[in-house]
């Protein structure tokens, strides 16, 4: 008899059960708003589901007698362009970094105690100082972004370099490869879809940043359209704009995912993922 440990569900098998939790959480909660309806019908805390779909369908699809925008995808394209910059910036400075002071000690002597006391501040506490810095504009947003993930990634990205087989780099010097052939041909194809994977690791730290950024300075945004409307316990916008930047990170998560594999895909997938 086959183990249970060593049983893996094929394609379909993950989808239905990767389903089931979804479902069973759905089913859930309208139980638990149609008695609270029940009760009040003007209860705002868990409002029905053709509520819901109504107020997507206005932010969605109706445009914004004040502005004449699509407010969802205003806030959306707002937000997604944010967290695009600020994603590419801290992995190009990410890449850079962390690969020379993972193969030169002397620069890992001299930078990797900053980079560690870096990490170490709570972003958000230095909020206030990026508002005064940079303004209430876009660049102090995309700072914290910054400033949130990009310590973490240095850190992984040099633990990365450090990790890979000192006779991988002998073999390079020996052939007569330089340091700066080393970087190149070795360790930049190497590192690259382990920055990848650090980036998907680093992607709810980056919305977290982003949400508390256009919560407290912005006019347009998902963030910022979330706390705008919870003055009026607007529960039938908020809930949906919550599962959508959900359903965004997963996205944006299944993307790296999709562009490691097709680019390197040399490298070995985990047993078991999907």
């Amino acid at each position: 008899m086959k183990r249970l440990i060593n049983q893996y569900p094929n394609r379909k098998g993950k989808i239905l059960l990767g389903l089931i939790p979804f479902i069973l959480f759905l089913g859930l909660y309208v139980f638990a708003s149609h008695e609270r309806l029940a009760v009040n019908e003007n209860d705002k805390l868990m409002p029905a589901l053709t509520t819901i779909v109504d107020a997507v369908s206005k932010m969605a699809f109706e445009p914004s007698k004040r502005t004449g925008e699509y407010l969802m995808l205003s806030d959306t394209t707002a937000s997604l362009t944010r967290l695009g910059i600020a994603v590419c910036i801290s992995a190009l400075i990410s890449l850079i970094v962390g690969i020379l002071t993972g193969i030169i000690p002397k620069l890992r002597a001299s930078i990797s105690p900053v980079v560690t006391t870096v990490s170490l501040i709570p972003p958000l506490a230095i909020l206030p100082i990026l508002f005064i810095i940079f303004g209430l504009g876009e660049v102090s947003k995309i700072m914290l972004i910054v400033l949130g993930i990009t310590p973490f990634l240095i850190r992984d990205t040099q633990l990365r370099v450090m990790e890979l087989p000192e006779e991988m780099i002998i073999k390079a010097q020996t052939l007569g490869a330089n340091s700066w052939q080393v970087i190149i041909r070795v360790i930049l194809p190497q590192i690259l879809p382990k920055l990848i994977d650090a980036l998907r690791l680093s992607l709810g730290s980056a919305w977290l940043f982003l949400i508390a950024a256009e919560a407290i300075s912005s006019t347009e945004g998902l963030g910022y359209r979330i706390f705008l409307v919870r003055r009026y316990l607007s529960m039938d916008i908020i809930l949906p704009y919550v599962v959508w930047i959900t359903i965004l990170a997963f996205a944006m998560d299944y993307l790296l995912r999709k562009l490691s594999r097709s680019v390197f895909p040399w490298q070995l997938v985990p047993k078991g993922e999907g």
